[in-house]
């Protein structure tokens, strides 16, 4: 019988501010006092620590990149919020505007 496992963010990157970026700690901790952490979460806190990737890092992570249903709706909800059109929803969170129109026929009917 397989046992399904969930990854811990919020102890990997508690383990890595402590360590090795223990400088960053007051801005993170925000992030950190949570009880778990968001795919978008895990993103911006990524992003905290060790700053915007060069080009080549940024294009290969992009093609890696997957979203579960609460992330996407999560997505799409700040659409909604902040009164964004597709393209300008796929800037912000560096998606394609076809990904972002398929997940909006998909989820929103």
């Amino acid at each position: 019988m397989e046992k399904s496992t969930q990854v811990n963010y919020k102890r990997i990157f508690s383990d890595l501010i402590q360590k090795k970026f223990p400088d960053k700690m007051k801005e993170c901790k925000e992030y950190l006092i949570k009880k778990e952490l968001t795919q978008l979460e895990v993103i911006e806190l990524n992003q905290k620590i060790f700053g915007v990737a060069s080009k080549e890092v940024f294009e290969f992570n992009q093609k890696l990149k997957s979203y579960n249903e609460s992330a996407i709706f999560e997505i799409l909800d700040y659409q909604l919020k902040n009164n964004l059109n597709n393209s300008e929803l796929a800037d912000h969170f560096n998606l394609s505007r076809n990904t972002v129109s398929n997940w909006k026929k998909k989820y929103r009917k």
